[in-house]
């Protein structure tokens, strides 16, 4: 279980092919800039580790967290308005290189709100990712916002959006816990296949 691993924060770096010592898999993280990542970070680490802010935007570097053998990778949420048109410029950059371009990259959780339908932004994050080659687990954030039966129907509907089978996504909640350990497994059976 990956709460039960230790965990240091290696640091924020503004260049997306910075080299983590030493090497092991890594998982990024990415998604919307409100879409809960800190938060669910959080929940999959049974300690917070990652800074939860009301204000959007908060990560924007590269954050590495290293746990075991291997780590976790915090993006820059993206489709945040209110940045600048050259911070949101940069972001974008950070992110598609990261994803596009960072050689000992393993695999991506990317996370999307289970209330919306994906955004034009959500769009063009899936043709980076899929074009990408590398594996992507798409997770649904704050299923606790809705009721079983409703969570259901979301669930079905964001997977048909998206174009992928309802069993290859995940709903999670890091308010009730919800999908977490779930998640937690499928991360870990990631770094596990890295050995």
């Amino acid at each position: 279980m990956l709460a039960g691993l230790p965990v240091e924060f290696v640091g924020s770096f503004p260049d997306p092919h910075h080299t983590l010592e030493p090497a092991g898999p890594e998982i990024a993280f990415l998604g919307r800039s409100n879409v809960g990542k800190s938060s669910l970070l959080n929940a999959l680490l049974g300690r917070r580790v990652a800074r939860v802010s009301s204000t959007p935007g908060k990560t924007q570097f590269l954050n590495a967290y290293r746990l075991g053998r291997g780590y976790f990778v915090d993006l820059p949420g993206y489709g945040w308005a209110r940045a600048s048109k050259t911070e949101r410029s940069r972001y974008r950059r950070l992110v598609h290189d990261a994803i596009a371009r960072r050689a000992s990259l393993t695999a991506v959780v990317w996370l999307l709100d289970i209330r919306h339908p994906p955004s034009d932004d959500d769009r063009a994050m899936q043709e980076l990712l899929f074009g990408s080659g590398k594996p992507a687990l798409v997770v649904l954030t704050k299923s606790d916002k809705f009721s079983r039966a409703e969570r259901l129907r979301a669930v079905r509907a964001r997977a048909g959006e998206l174009g992928v089978p309802a069993d290859q996504v995940l709903a999670t909640s890091s308010t009730t816990g919800e999908g977490v350990a779930e998640l937690a497994e499928s991360i870990q059976a990631v770094l596990d296949g890295e050995r």
